[in-house]
């Protein structure tokens, strides 16, 4: 599961406003019915030629050394960056993207996966009479719109449910949503609709009943972030721009004009990351982009998720099903800015007792169900009036230095393409550039073309790939699928025929591993959390599945030995530190929560050992009644379940040491 710091608010509308809205939505619906010829036009005037296949990273480094001036160079690979990148190039720019990491390695791969028009901003928007935040919702719901057409394959509308527990606040949340649903005009995902109590917990069963009085489901879209991030490099690359991760800006460069003697921007000496050569790339151009975060088990239902706007400190929490986890997390709080954001304990135990409150007293939430944890960074533009970040509006700003270098900050995932053409625009303008208008509307992204709800079916027939597996690669690669599916090993066995699994608990595939280095992969931290998402699903999964990733990806790169084991370890801190493994590990080994005498601890660890003969570090459920056996206490097999149910905190079947140390304060305390 996942968890991360999401959004605040729901539409909490006055009477007096519903026909100012109104009539700004009826002008948007005029607009909105031409829509579609806008999407055909802006697609359809592209005159790049795109390529069958993306270079790979070799190519795009000679691109950046041999090629003599670049008229668009963007610094950054976030979703805002490779967005810069596409525009300019389907322009016709010639165009080089430069990023120090890996794409989509900073906030555009920790999102809350959502692609929303922002029903908070909605609220304020009508509440302070705020034209500006009303053009940011309505372009936001078109944008929402354009990403779910562009990506079919990586997103997909999304019902959630707003629970709510006093009368007074049916009618209340009902206008607001219904708003929303006015504002996005034709481009309306689906009509929001209330439920009934009954109904309610039908749906969501896990729901608080007590004073329940109903709910209203309205509909957002959800994305998979950072491989839309990365579909959106590979376009880019695909029509010909230089796009190269592990490739770090060292410094600006500049010229004197003749007249004057003012400094212009001119390009920038630039390293590759992995080989230490330093390149010079000739250009103008910048963009950025973050966000915070976390992870659980799977508690939503499988199709709905669900917002609380009530929690104790005035934030939303969000609960939302992905990639068959639940993600559930809250909004933004200051923070020192750091390439390397670390989620806390603190935020955690925030997010599992906000969730307690709406849920069923029947549903216990734990501390053990996180499986992974996480946090980003948001670039919003700051306004010194500001009392809090949830009083900062997502708008983004474009601006341009006295030396011509523009930049682009704020604004959110959603909006990327919007920020982009605004950028690539200014850039335009501020240099003169040789270029018409933005071709981004309605283009199609990496997969997209031929994909199809169904086409998972014929990975299944024609290669005899798991159904699980194939739906999988369907929605990750879209039409690229096939190609995954084409490299798969044979298993061995008589089903599946090709498709040998990382983990057997999650779908992914060992041929991926082979195709992420073909998609820029370069180290192991990209494979399990941008390429794969393990690390964000579950981090003793991605652990389990590291020394195979290394392996193949060793082969592919020709890496050393003492490379393997660097890759390896680099990748377990990764884990340790950004995905919740250090926090988690901290939890555990509280010594209040085990509340034993050295004298005891030290008996239950030489037992521990005793079955652990291989030192895997964990032992089986079976092993444990061996245990207990052995030193003869005698339970009841119900009560055996329960304690073992409670002390096998990762769900996983497996019983690590401080898990075992719990059985033994159990013994201890009488309840076995």
């Amino acid at each position: 599961m996942a968890f991360q710091k999401a959004v605040k608010g729901t539409a909490l509308i006055g009477g007096g406003a519903i026909a100012t809205v109104f009539g700004l939505s009826q002008f948007s619906q005029y607009r909105n019915k031409h829509g579609t010829f806008v999407h055909v036009q802006a697609a359809e005037a592209v005159t790049v030629p795109i390529k069958n296949h993306f270079p790979t990273r070799e190519q795009q480094i000679l691109a950046l050394q041999t090629t003599g001036e670049f008229d668009v160079l963007v610094i950054g690979g976030g979703a805002t960056g490779c967005g810069c990148a596409l525009d300019a190039v389907t322009r016709g720019l010639k165009t080089a993207l430069l990023e120090r990491d890996d794409f989509s390695s900073g906030t555009s791969s920790r999102s809350t996966k959502l692609i929303h028009g922002g029903v908070r901003y909605l609220q304020k928007a009508i509440m302070k009479l705020d034209f500006e935040q009303y053009k940011m919702v309505k372009e936001a719901l078109e944008e929402r719109a354009n990403l779910l057409e562009i990506a079919p394959h990586l997103s997909a509308p999304l019902p959630i449910m707003l629970p709510v527990y006093k009368w007074w606040q049916l009618p209340y949340y009902w206008f607001g949503i219904k708003l929303y649903d006015l504002v996005a005009g034709s481009q309306c995902l689906k009509s929001s609709y209330v439920l009934s109590k009954s109904r309610a917990l039908e749906l969501f069963p896990m729901l608080r009943k007590d004073e329940l009085v109903g709910a209203i489901v309205y509909y957002d879209g959800q994305h998979n972030d950072a491989r839309m991030n990365l579909a959106i490099a590979l376009t880019a690359a695909r029509y010909g721009a230089a796009t190269a991760n592990y490739t770090e800006v060292l410094r600006l460069l500049k010229t004197r004009e003749p007249a004057g003697g003012k400094e212009r921007v001119c390009g920038v000496r630039c390293r590759d990351v992995l080989t230490g050569t330093c390149l010079l790339g000739r250009g103008d151009g910048r963009a950025a982009g973050q966000h915070p975060l976390g992870g659980g088990r799977d508690s939503a239902p499988d199709n709905m998720g669900l917002l609380d706007p009530a929690t104790s400190d005035g934030r939303v929490i969000f609960f939302l099903p992905w990639e068959k986890m639940t993600i559930a997390g809250t909004t933004d709080s200051p923070t020192d800015v750091t390439s390397h954001p670390i989620p806390t304990e603190e935020d955690i135990n925030f997010i599992l007792n906000e969730v307690r409150n709406y849920l069923s007293v029947d549903v216990e939430v734990r501390r053990g169900d996180v499986l992974a944890a996480w946090s980003g960074i948001r670039p919003l533009v700051t306004d010194p009036n500001s009392k809090d970040t949830q009083s900062i509006s997502r708008n983004h700003v474009v601006t341009i230095s006295d030396s011509g270098l523009v930049t682009i900050a704020g604004g959110k995932w959603t909006t990327y393409r919007a920020m982009a053409q605004d950028t690539i625009d200014a850039a335009v303008q501020a240099h003169d550039l040789k270029a018409g208008s933005s071709k981004t509307i309605g283009l199609q992204l990496q997969g997209a073309e031929d994909w199809s709800p169904t086409l998972y079916i014929r990975l299944v027939q024609d290669y005899g790939l798991e159904s699980e597996v194939a739906q999988h690669l369907a929605s990750t690669y879209g039409d690229k699928a096939y190609e995954v599916a084409k490299i798969a090993q044979v298993t061995g066995k008589r089903w599946p025929i090709v498709g040998k699994r990382l983990v057997s608990e999650f779908p992914y595939i060992e041929a991926e591993v082979v195709y992420g280095v073909k998609e820029y992969a370069r180290t192991a931290v990209d494979m399990i959390s941008r390429r794969t998402r393990l690390a964000f699903l579950n981090v003793q999964a991605a652990e389990e599945a590291l020394p195979r990733i290394v392996d193949i990806m060793g082969k592919e790169l020709n890496w050393s030995e003492q490379k393997k084991k660097e890759e390896l370890e680099a990748a377990k801190k990764f884990l340790y530190y950004e995905m919740g493994y250090k926090v988690k590990s901290d939890q555990l080994t509280d010594s209040s929560e085990i509340s034993l005498l050295p004298s005891d601890i030290e008996r239950y660890k030489k037992r521990f050992h005793m079955f652990d003969k291989d030192k895997k570090g964990f032992i089986t459920i079976l092993d444990v009644q061996r245990v207990l056996e052995s030193i003869s206490v005698q339970i009841a097999e119900n009560t055996l379940h329960e304690i073992l149910n409670e002390v096998d905190l990762n769900k996983n079947g497996q019983v690590e040491l401080n898990e075992f140390l719990q059985v033994g304060v159990s013994l201890v305390q009488g309840k076995l």
